[in-house]
């Protein structure tokens, strides 16, 4: 009877396809030189992207590595956590919680509008003070190793989204910082702050930026948002945001 290593290259490749990364990477790579050398084949993980539906023909020719272009499909998701008030602030830290302080309602809102993603269904809101809040995420613990993050940058994406309600002005500010180990800022997102006057139409509007190139050394990224309402009301007047998010993804 033969055994697994006498299989064809092409059948292990499609049975070792079947595993999950960790274990190829931590497991089977270390069974022996044959087996090291299937499991470092762009065929084998590139049979895993169309396995778990990452694939499509177009990018044949754009990605380079399809070990990393896999690990990248795989580790994407939100990395803001509690970004839709579901959680009240839990995650988050309130930098600024000033006037009558941060609050959460139900969309729309009053003298509001309906956000376009209709599985979002709360949001944070800001008074007359200053009101900011903050998250730190640590990359490492996110499952993005050192060596991925200088050596291949991969494509970070950031969005929130804001609106007014009807009748009174107010004002947005997002800052979004890469950090390095020691806390360096390394490349910055801080667009001027955006001015909503009185009588606006409430409409929900995304802000979102993409770092590409940014330095080597990349271990952390901080999120800032928040303003106030620009009348000095008592209550919650002030700029609403929700559904933000920060994505990791591979650059094709």
């Amino acid at each position: 009877m033969a055994t697994i290593c006498e299989l064809p290259e092409d059948v292990l490749v499609e049975l070792l396809s079947l595993l999950p990364a960790r274990d190829l990477i931590h497991g089977c790579r270390l069974v022996c030189s044959q087996w090291r050398y299937v499991v470092d084949l762009t065929t084998l993980w590139k049979r895993k992207c169309q396995r778990e539906g990452f694939y499509v023909q177009a990018l044949d020719r754009s990605v380079s590595d399809w070990k990393v272009f896999y690990m990248l499909c795989y580790l994407k998701r939100n990395l803001i956590k509690n970004p839709r008030a579901e959680e009240s602030f839990k995650h988050w830290k309130l930098d600024k919680n000033e006037g009558d302080r941060w609050n959460i309602e139900d969309l729309p809102g009053p003298l509001g509008r309906e956000i376009p993603d209709p599985e979002v269904h709360k949001y944070f809101v800001t008074s007359y003070g200053p009101c900011f809040k903050s998250q730190l995420i640590t990359l490492k613990k996110e499952g993005y190793w050192n060596e991925l993050m200088d050596e291949k940058r991969p494509e970070i994406i950031v969005k929130d989204w804001y609106a007014a309600r009807f009748d009174c002005g107010c004002s947005y500010e997002l800052t979004v910082r890469l950090l390095s180990e020691d806390y360096i800022v390394l490349a910055e997102f801080h667009p001027e702050p955006v001015v909503i006057e009185q009588w606006s139409d409430a409409t929900w509007r995304e802000m979102s930026h993409t770092f590409n190139n940014y330095p080597a050394g990349v271990r952390y990224i901080w999120f800032q948002h928040g303003g106030q309402d620009t009348q000095y009301w008592a209550g919650w007047y002030g700029i609403r945001v929700t559904n933000s998010s920060i994505t990791i993804g591979p650059q094709t």
